[in-house]
Parts: structure tokens; sequence; C-alpha cells
């Protein structure tokens, strides 16, 4: 999992839309070299709320978890052989020029259903 951090107000709209362009192409091309699994940009931290259960009570509240300078600005879910491909594919994220690119592996966790084209929701085993 790749996951994008970038202070949202460091974009333009002008901006933004070429780093949705740009990240497009890209999911294109990872595509075509069997990389591709998924991609989203997220909407604003205003738009987030927060799920808590504490002493089996929900708690409900606005906005992120914590602050900080960086918020979850979308994700890329990849195939890669190694963590060195996984990194040259981060590497060539635009949300990097201003961000972070986080690089996760995600756990295989077995009797998860099935996602579009038969795939595990969080991973499946190859």
């Amino acid at each position: 999992m790749l996951l994008v951090y970038v202070d949202e107000n460091a974009l333009t709209a002008t901006e933004r839309a070429e780093c949705y362009r740009e990240s497009t192409h890209l999911a294109h091309d990872l595509k075509a070299t069997g990389n591709f699994l998924s991609t989203a940009p997220l909407h604003s931290v205003s738009t987030a709320t927060c799920v808590r259960v504490r002493d089996g009570k929900k708690l409900v509240t606005d906005g992120p978890f914590a602050e900080t300078r960086e918020q979850l600005g979308g994700f890329y879910m990849i195939e890669a052989k190694d963590l060195d491909e996984a990194l040259a594919i981060a590497s060539r994220i635009p949300g990097g020029r201003k961000g972070t690119i986080e690089v996760r592996p995600v756990v295989e966790v077995e009797g998860l259903p099935e996602g579009p084209a038969g795939r595990q929701v969080a991973g499946s085993a190859r």
C-alpha cells in the first residue's frame, strides 16, 4: 500500500488538477506493467469523521484523528515483487513532490471476502 501524505493547502487548484492528471497516467502505466490494483484521492480532512470505541461506547468526532502538517490525501494499492520495486513505484507518485509517500506491506488475512476481479479486499496471496 502506498499512502500519499501531503499538506492539502500546498497545492493550488491548477496544481491539484495536474497532480490528478499525472496520477491517472501513472495508474495506466502501472496497469500495463501488472502492478496496479487500485488508487483514489481522498476528499479534504474537513470532510473526515473519526469513530473510536472506548469501554463499549462509540465516540464520533469531526476531523482527522491527529493534527499534522501532512494529511492522508490518497492511496495506491499495488502489486510489487519486493520493497525495491515498491519504492521505485512510490518515487513516481506526483504527491511525493510536495509530500510524503509511505510504503507499507498489507497483512494477508485468511477468509476475507473477495473484492473486484476475485481479489481479497486486504491483499491476496499469490
